[in-house]
């Protein structure tokens, strides 16, 4: 912590994975941005960026170990744990070392000239910043309706999501230490600070287009992260179950119903679709009952056995 100066100690926390193109591009703007803050008194001369190397197969632990200077950090971990909990790692390495943080990607498609924004609104009184894109003009029309899509599903399923944002946020130490009570292997921080409770505000920003390289976080991981959102804070899914076996009975009965009114009054007709279109049915309805009753059974799974979320394997 920073207990010899009124001006805040901050780090900058940069998960990395295969950003050989991009990486030196975002040191040397990242390394000039913390030169002009610490000359023009915004934050404290100790501040610094991490760069946490999620087990690249690329150039990007090299580069970073060639470029670690005063402002300039980066840890590695031992293997490839994904965003989430890369991002976790550079979160607890920095905990009680500073007085707040800010996490961005490198791409540095998160617009970082609002990060002065985000240090005044900490400095008068929010624990949590949270970066929002003020639009999605520059996503394509399939990944804007699938990101809209999702913010109205986890709202109707009751989980509290700041709209528009994903990990471009400021967090206090406070709200650092808070956060290595929550023990579970399972992430999905943007459903987690705003559990929390702490006082926040929002920064607006607009989203930039990537300088270099390609993203490495495609549709499937996009997937991914939404299953898991959903999972890891809501049990509608299960409900959901419960709300179709019964439609499913009711329906069942009325069927029942009607195939004895035909039988009783000798309307009865020999076919198959009365037997295989409510076979097939039932089998499907059967089949998606049991997946997402695996889904919550292997999240069980993993957190019983409480492994380590990440291993720092060198420091640069």
């Amino acid at each position: 912590m920073n207990k010899n100066s009124q001006l805040p100690k901050l780090a900058l926390i940069i998960p990395c994975y295969n950003e050989e193109e991009m990486l030196k591009i975002t040191i040397d703007h990242l390394f000039r941005l913390l030169t002009d803050y610490v000359e023009r008194g915004l934050v404290a001369s100790d501040s610094f960026a991490l760069f946490i190397d999620d087990g690249s197969k690329d150039r990007t632990w090299s580069i970073l170990q060639s470029s670690s200077n005063h402002f300039i950090r980066a840890i590695k971990l031992s293997y490839h744990v994904g965003h989430q909990h890369t991002l976790v790692a550079g979160l607890t390495y920095v905990t009680n070392n500073v007085d707040c943080c800010i996490s961005l990607d490198s791409d540095l498609q998160d617009d970082i000239s609002v990060i002065e924004e985000m240090i005044s609104n900490y400095q008068s009184g929010s624990k949590i910043v949270y970066g929002v894109r003020g639009s999605r003009e520059t996503d394509k029309t399939v990944k804007r309706s699938a990101a809209h899509l999702f913010y109205k599903l986890m709202k109707r399923m009751g989980v509290d999501l700041v709209y528009n944002h994903a990990d471009f946020r400021l967090l206090s130490n406070s709200v650092l230490v808070e956060l290595q009570k929550y023990k579970e292997v399972n992430l999905f921080l943007r459903g987690l600070f705003p559990m929390m409770g702490f006082p926040s505000s929002k920064v607006y920003y607009k989203r930039k287009e990537r300088i270099a390289g390609e993203t490495k976080y495609q549709f499937k991981q996009m997937l991914s992260l939404a299953v898991n959102g959903v999972t890891s804070f809501s049990n509608f899914p299960l409900k959901m179950i419960t709300y179709i076996g019964f439609t499913v009975f009711v329906g069942t009965i009325i069927i029942s119903l009607w195939v004895l009114f035909e039988w009783a009054f000798g309307y009865t007709v020999p076919g198959w679709a009365s037997i295989t279109l409510p076979m097939y049915f039932l089998g499907g309805v059967q089949l998606l009952a049991l997946g997402v009753i695996g889904e919550y059974l292997g999240k069980i799974y993993l957190e019983t056995k409480a492994r380590p979320r990440f291993h720092i394997e060198a420091e640069a």
